[in-house]
């Protein structure tokens, strides 16, 4: 499954990471505030790096995963943070320019402005579903907003990270850019550094850990965590388009995505044909699934063991596991599964899946589905399939998510004017385009007070003509 790859040194990898931190604070404090021409050089030169080195790039990756579909790498990891590049480009030199504010009538003829200024050095905690565009998107908004900024890659994916360091190195000073690779040890050291701001993504669970080792030294975090994201599809809907769009979005990456449909509600009487309907999609788009070059293996043995162990216990407790393909699990793979009769005791309804399995559940009203979803830890996304605008705003109205599919599952991620983050459990904070260039920014107040103005009359000693003046302004 997975060729040996020689580790990196954690204690030479967390040598590397005090030696770089001290190189880009002092880099920083040399030059606070880029120029536009520097960070558009920046955002260039990022650019090139990727498309000069696409095809190590996505080779690695697939090396990590034991395969992993150089088509996806392209689709979903090298265009999207291309595209982002492209747009954070466009639209810098408007993101940049100082912001006017009103000012109040008592404080006249003063002005009020925002100012976005850089943070200084940013710190990047990468997992290892989507290594590069999870790494590429939040350097892309710090780098815009004129950051220095160090990259922690997953240890599950040493041989991307390698690749990314090389390719970056090439084109940046590790000054402006680093990229830390190394275990569990060196990501525990990294999450502890006074950042000028952290951005964490990944599981709940280690999301908290993270959290905790930043709040010691009060440094501000961004967590893109998970969670169980539902979709709900109504009896209006077509079943089979349905069906085709779930697959799609729980099948890329082997369903290895944070925003992937995590379970399924079908209107009840439909739900045969919504199984029919996946199976159908599924042969149609991975014919000979095991050895299909375009459907992605497990990252590794450990996740390939969990997802197995999700399905025996939800099948001891009662439910029907039902394949919708034949694949053999040495071969590092999993085939898209469906769970039937499903309830919260078993593992897979409590735990984010994270791979090729997609519970069914049934309703009768509109109210159990949206009762259910408000009943458990707010998701990072939620689908909704219904073609009636009234029904639509029901369910934006009477449910809290990270953020909403109407009519199509994962592709409202790669929405360059779209912010992305998480709602309690499933995360906090927002990144992505002008959101990413904002949280990576000090949106700084400034008051500015004119040469001539009326404050002296507010000042002490108070008398007659304080008092006249606070019967105006507290009217």
């Amino acid at each position: 499954m997975h060729a040996m790859f020689e580790p990196h040194d954690s204690q030479a990898e967390k040598a590397r990471l005090a030696d770089l931190y001290t190189r880009q604070r002092k880099a920083f404090a040399a030059e606070p505030f880029p120029a536009f021409e520097i960070r558009l050089s920046r955002l260039s030169r990022l650019r090139h790096a990727l498309l000069q080195h696409q095809d190590a790039l996505a080779t690695a990756i697939s090396a990590d995963f034991g395969h992993r579909s150089v088509h996806e790498t392209r689709l979903l990891e090298l265009f999207p943070s291309i595209a982002g590049i492209k747009h954070t480009t466009r639209k810098l030199a408007k993101w940049m320019k100082p912001r006017r504010r009103g000012v109040s009538i008592w404080f006249m003829p003063a002005s009020n402005t925002v100012i976005p200024q850089p943070l200084g050095v940013v710190g990047v905690i990468v997992p290892w579903n989507y290594p590069l565009y999870l790494a590429i998107g939040p350097l892309t908004a710090a780098l815009a907003a004129g950051n220095r900024v160090m990259i922690k890659i997953s240890e599950y994916t040493p041989r991307f990270g390698e690749a990314l360091r090389r390719a970056l190195a090439e084109s940046f000073d590790e000054g402006e850019v680093a990229v830390l690779n190394g275990g569990v040890e060196v990501a525990q050291s990294f999450s502890g550094y006074t950042w000028d701001h952290l951005l964490f993504t990944g599981s709940t669970e280690v999301g908290k850990h993270v959290m905790r080792a930043a709040a010691a030294n009060l440094t501000p975090v961004t967590l893109e965590l998970g969670g169980k994201s539902p979709c709900i599809v109504h009896p209006d809907f077509p079943i089979a388009t349905a069906a085709e769009r779930i697959m799609h979005g729980k099948c890329l990456n082997a369903g290895q995505t944070c925003v992937a449909p995590d379970y399924v509600f079908i209107p009840e009487g439909k739900q045969a044909e919504f199984i029919d309907a996946a199976k159908a999609v599924v042969a149609k788009w991975y014919p000979n699934a095991a050895q299909n070059p375009d459907y992605s293996a497990v990252v590794n043995s450990r996740h390939l063991a969990r997802l197995q162990g999700y399905l025996q216990d939800a099948e001891q407790k009662g439910a029907k596991v039902q394949p919708l393909a034949a694949v053999d699990a040495a071969s590092g793979k999993l085939a898209p599964t469906v769970v039937l009769d499903v309830n919260d005791q078993m593992t897979v309804m409590q735990e984010e899946i994270f791979g090729p399995i997609l519970p069914v559940l049934t309703y009768r009203t509109m109210d159990e589905p949206i009762d259910y979803i408000n009943a458990h830890p707010r998701p990072l996304a939620l689908y909704y399939f219904d073609y009636n605008n009234q029904r639509i705003n029901r369910m934006l109205a009477a449910t809290v998510s990270g953020g909403v599919g109407i009519n199509e599952t994962v592709m409202h991620v790669g929405q360059d004017d779209l912010p992305f983050g998480g709602v309690g459990a499933s995360g906090m904070g927002h990144y992505h385009g002008h959101e990413g260039f904002e949280t990576f920014s000090k949106m700084k107040p400034v008051f500015a007070q004119s040469r001539i103005n009326g404050i002296w009359m507010m000042r002490p000693p108070y008398g007659s003509l304080v008092a006249r003046l606070l019967k105006f302004m507290l009217r």
